[in-house]
C-alpha cells in the first residue's frame, strides 16, 4: 500500500488521456500535495516523503509548462521525463545516504531495526534497483517518443514494466532477506 500511495500521482498522470496532459499534470500535482498533507498529518517525517516531495515539484513545473503551451514539445516526452525525474530523485536519495525506500520501509518495520546495517543495506539495494528501473524506463520512453510513439501501447507497457519489475523485485528481495535473517537467528 505504501508504494501505491507513493506513486499515486504518477499513476494519476499516466491514467489521464494524453490529449489532456495539462489536466493530468494538475491532477497529479493535487494528488501529490494531498498525499504529502495526509502523510504529514499522520506524523510521517519529510525524510520519508522524498518521492512525494519530488513528485509535487515535478508536476508543478509540468503543469505550468502544459498550461502555458499545451502544444509544447515537452508533451511528447512527458512520460520519459517522468521516469527520468523519478530516476534522479531516487539516485539523489542514494547519493545523500537516504534511500527513498527507507522511509517507506520504516512505516512497517519496528523502530529498533531502523539503524541496523542489514536494514539500511537492504534499502540501498532496493532503491538502486528502482533507480536503475526508472533510468532504463526513461531511456526506452525517450526512444519511443523520438520515434513518434510517446503515447502508444508499447510506451504504456514500458511504463507499467518500469513500476512492476522493481515492485516485484522489492517484494522478493525483502522476503529473501527476511528468510536469511530467520535462518541466521
Amino acid at each position: 500500500m505504501s508504494y501505491l500511495r507513493t506513486f499515486l500521482p504518477w499513476i494519476v498522470f499516466a491514467a489521464v488521456p494524453s490529449g489532456s496532459w495539462q489536466w493530468g499534470a494538475l491532477a497529479a500535482l493535487v494528488v501529490a500535495v494531498a498525499v504529502i498533507g495526509q502523510q504529514v498529518r499522520t506524523g510521517t517525517g519529510l525524510d520519508a516523503l522524498i518521492i512525494e516531495l519530488g513528485s509535487a515539484v515535478f508536476f508543478a513545473v509540468l503543469a505550468v509548462i502544459a498550461f502555458a503551451d499545451p502544444h509544447s514539445g515537452v508533451h511528447g516526452y512527458s512520460a520519459a521525463l517522468s521516469s527520468g525525474t523519478l530516476a534522479v530523485i531516487a539516485g539523489l536519495s542514494l547519493a545523500v545516504g537516504k534511500p527513498f525506500t527507507l522511509g517507506i520501509a520504516k512505516r512497517t518495520t519496528p523502530r529498533e531495526v531502523w539503524g541496523l546495517k542489514p536494514f539500511i543495506r537492504t534499502n540501498v539495494v532496493i532503491t538502486a534497483v528502482w533507480t536503475a528501473a526508472f533510468a532504463l524506463t526513461a531511456v526506452l520512453l525517450a526512444f519511443e517518443a523520438q520515434a513518434g510513439n510517446g503515447h502508444s501501447t508499447p510506451a504504456t507497457l514500458i511504463q507499467i514494466a518500469g513500476f512492476v519489475v522493481p515492485m516485484v523485485f522489492t517484494v522478493r528481495y525483502v522476503a529473501h532477506v527476511q528468510a536469511r535473517a530467520g535462518q541466521a537467528a
